[in-house]
């Protein structure tokens, strides 16, 4: 590694950045931080974060440099999705089974009395050559194992690979080692915000934790597109998607407040009246969030209250321009000046899009899913009329990753 300088400042980078991610609310964004801050840290070209799923690992976020120069400025790697055992015959499943870091000099020369193996097959698929590697598992305070940390090819000054050296495992394994509260804090978010779902679907099946998922997911690629092209500074772009990422969850939530002679009616369809009540939940759903006493806050009741208002202002949006906090829950929303435009929030017109995807592209009680390319073409035709027309344009620009987070989170049977 360099010299003593170049240490100090490098453990000063990492207090620096123990603060920043305490301050990380989602634990998928807190995971992909953490990945990107220790590669950095060490100057690594590629690495993985895989999460625990019952006796398995899946692979949450992958990154590589060296593959991600190949792609248009702005573009990102396909979503991976896969899983495998946690077992001994994988670098990462041996690290998770074993609950210690491992540390290979070179991925096609490990030694064949050890019980672990490198699989090739990602590398011949993208032409890449994996060399050094160095696998820790990530845990909470408690002892709890809640993924593994992959870094791979460590590189020197002039960019050419070489092995993670004692200053290298040192500098990863504290890093890795301070993130345990930040872990621990978001993990306690997470299971909040379930709890929080899980009893918005009790009232609406049709709010299933996968589709809330979705739209979350959704949501976070769009955004991604549109700070890129907008030039948003990371900073500014680090803390909306963190928050983006918890408040599209919660698009939905106000439904809890909707009696069910209504939110379950499937025919006939709704009164004009019925209609006007279940379009409170828009308002029920941002005064959940009421006082506002943060910028998730803030964001939660945002997307919760405007996610069904029209770009063009269009009678079919709701609430408008009314005064959420006078909502009376059982009583109708009001005909109100519409919101339309730039006036509705960033978050909400972004959630919108994901939204409608969701619903359009997944079985629901009164209609059939539809085709996920004739999804995709209604978005598109409601362009500048019920979508903001840029966020459109990111959404469609984004489609594989859709595609795949699509697949990735199915309804359950």
């Amino acid at each position: 590694m360099d010299g003593t300088t170049s240490k100090e400042q490098k453990l000063q980078k990492i207090i620096e950045l123990e603060k920043k991610l305490g301050e990380i609310q989602d634990v998928d964004v807190l995971l992909e931080r953490i990945l990107t801050e220790t590669r950095e840290i060490v100057h690594a070209d590629a690495g993985s974060i895989y999460v625990v799923e019952g006796n398995n690992l899946r692979i949450k976020y992958s990154q590589n440099d060296t593959l991600l120069r190949e792609l248009t400025p702005g573009e990102k790697l396909p979503y991976p999705s896969f899983s495998f055992p946690i077992n001994e015959t994988s670098v990462a499943g041996y690290v998770a089974y074993a609950m210690e870091p491992v540390n290979i000099k070179d991925a096609y020369t490990i030694p064949e009395n050890l019980p672990y193996k490198f699989n090739k097959q990602t590398d011949k698929a993208t032409n890449y050559r994996t060399k050094s590697i160095y696998t820790l598992p990530l845990k909470m305070s408690n002892g709890r194992l809640l993924g593994v940390l992959q870094i791979i090819n460590a590189q020197n000054l002039n960019g050419d690979v070489i092995e993670f050296d004692d200053d290298a495992t040192l500098y990863i394994t504290h890093f890795a080692s301070s993130t345990a509260q930040a872990l621990e804090h978001t993990y306690l978010t997470l299971s909040m915000v379930r709890r929080m779902l899980k009893m918005a679907e009790f009232r609406d099946p049709k709010e299933t934790y996968p589709h809330v998922t979705r739209v979350s997911e959704f949501s976070k690629e769009i955004y991604d597109r549109w700070s890129f092209k907008n030039n948003i500074p990371d900073a500014e772009a680090h803390k909306f998607r963190d928050s983006l990422t918890i408040a599209a969850k919660f698009h939905d939530v106000g439904k809890v407040g909707i009696s069910d002679t209504i939110l379950k009616k499937v025919s006939p369809r709704f009164t004009p009246e019925e209609r006007a009540i279940m379009e409170g939940h828009t308002c029920i759903g941002a005064n959940l969030f009421e006082p506002c006493d943060s910028f998730l806050d803030e964001m939660c009741r945002d997307v919760a209250l405007h996610h069904h208002d029209r770009w063009d202002g269009g009678k079919t949006g709701y609430p408008g321009k009314f005064d959420h906090l006078t909502f009376i829950i059982g009583q109708p929303v009001p005909e109100s000046e519409p919101l339309q435009g730039t006036n509705i929030p960033l978050a909400a017109r972004i959630v919108a899009v994901a939204d409608v995807f969701d619903a359009l592209s997944h079985k629901r009680c009164y209609k059939d899913a539809w085709d996920v390319e004739q999804a995709f073409r209604e978005i598109q035709n409601d362009a500048g009329s019920h979508f903001d027309p840029e966020i459109v344009a990111d959404f469609l620009q984004i489609h594989d990753r859709i595609c795949t987070i699509y697949l990735q989170y199915p309804d359950a049977e």
